[in-house]
């Protein structure tokens, strides 16, 4: 009977203490949630003062992301920025995510998002680094930046990769890659139907302008496909092509002068347009090429590709007049 007693009371002690525990953490995490609420409306009350009062300056305030993709080119347009900063009066920050993952958590999404747009000591800025679209107005940010991306042909990219880990490249040439010393090459690997060269690793342009939904990183997933390509027409400013890297910069320039003024001359005249290329690369012979443009992973990368660059090249014809070289410009009446 007391034993019965002894227990029923310990129960009972457990309980209240852990509902007292319990009620705690859910009023901190309330504080906790009214805190981060109060941040963005001081923030957003801010920010639409300045406006009022005609004093914003947006050009000051810019902030550009470049969510680059590994093998597209993102090396030499990076150290273009780098060289370009401090003549242009503007900073150049690395997102350096740990393990090299692609994806933030959640605190760090929240963390990120609020702290590029709070941080005006280092505006404007172009951050860059290997990571998946943000959708900076999920967290309720009063101003979103300017997303700029570049994108290659998915086959391509996929076997500069695949001889990158194995040969290195002439940036940093005493470097030893992770598949040092293996000399088969790309072909002979889809022969042997290996890892390495599996069409899924294909998987990653998709990925990165889908974001940071489960279902954009499932190999073959089309509503991840369809995200990606809303994203790169709704949420960025502008997406290039790696095999048009100049045409990229020079409409850059044109756009975004703050950031990208003398970008174009400087890209040309310096070696940055020769800067990171793989030490060793076979081209796949057509057998090759046959197998991987008949898994359903090359095909969407491929549309996707191929609807980034429909909507790019459309954006250079609209540059000017049709059927003359002149400049459009607007007007008010």
């Amino acid at each position: 009977k007391y034993i019965l007693i002894a227990v029923v009371l310990l129960i009972t002690i457990v309980s209240v203490f852990y509902n007292y525990s319990l009620s705690s953490k859910l009023e901190e995490l309330k504080k906790n949630l009214a805190t981060r609420n109060n941040e963005n409306e001081r923030l957003a009350v801010a920010i639409e003062k300045e406006r009022q009062e005609d004093t914003y300056n947006f050009d000051e305030n810019l902030i550009v992301i470049y969510n680059r993709v590994p093998k597209t080119g993102s090396t030499s347009f990076v150290n273009l920025a780098y060289d370009l900063c401090k003549k242009n009066h503007f900073h150049v920050l690395h997102i350096n995510i740990t393990g090299n993952m692609h994806v933030l958590s959640l605190p760090n999404q929240i963390d990120f998002v609020r702290n590029i747009t709070a941080w005006k000591q280092m505006k404007p800025a172009l951050y860059h680094g290997h990571m998946a679209f943000l959708d900076f107005s999920k967290f309720g940010m009063p101003i979103k930046p300017l997303y700029i991306n570049l994108i290659r042909k998915p086959l391509d990219r996929l076997v500069s990769y695949y001889y990158f880990l194995r040969y290195g490249d002439n940036y940093r040439p005493n470097l030893v890659r992770r598949k040092a010393g293996d000399k088969i090459t790309f072909d002979e690997c889809v022969e042997q139907q290996m890892a390495d060269c599996d069409p899924k690793l294909m998987w990653l342009q998709i990925p990165f302008f889908c974001g940071h939904a489960s279902e954009c990183w499932e190999p073959g997933n089309t509503w991840a496909l369809a995200q990606a390509k809303r994203n790169l027409v709704q949420e960025y400013f502008l997406v290039g092509l790696t095999e048009q890297m100049e045409e990229f910069i020079s409409l850059l320039e044109s756009a975004l002068p703050r950031i990208f003024r003398g970008s174009l001359d400087h890209y040309v005249t310096s070696n940055r347009s020769h800067l990171r290329q793989t030490t060793s690369k076979i081209a796949p012979n057509q057998g090759t090429v046959d197998k991987i443009q008949g898994s359903d992973v090359w095909k969407m990368e491929n549309e996707l590709y191929e609807f980034a660059a429909q909507q790019f090249h459309f954006m250079q014809k609209k540059m000017t007049l049709p059927g003359k070289n002149i400049p459009q410009s607007y007007m008010y009446e």
